[in-house]
């Protein structure tokens, strides 16, 4: 993870461990990484992590997991 960022982990994560979302706003930018590889880092806008985030609550995903 990159030094100097506030990171938060999801309340979903668990006990972390190699199971951990974490997220930062750093820039105007989203940056969301996962504990067993902090060095890929994905970057989003607020904008489009909110239509994710809605199209999630909609259930548009859930054929994807489970």
């Amino acid at each position: 993870m990159v030094e100097g960022i506030k990171w938060q982990k999801s309340s979903f994560s668990g006990g972390c461990g190699e199971q951990c979302l974490h997220v930062a706003k750093h820039g105007g930018e989203i940056l969301l990484c996962e504990s067993d590889d902090p060095a890929s880092i994905i970057t989003t806008s607020p904008e489009k992590l909110a239509a994710f985030i809605a199209g999630v609550k909609a259930g548009e995903f859930d054929h994807l997991v489970g």
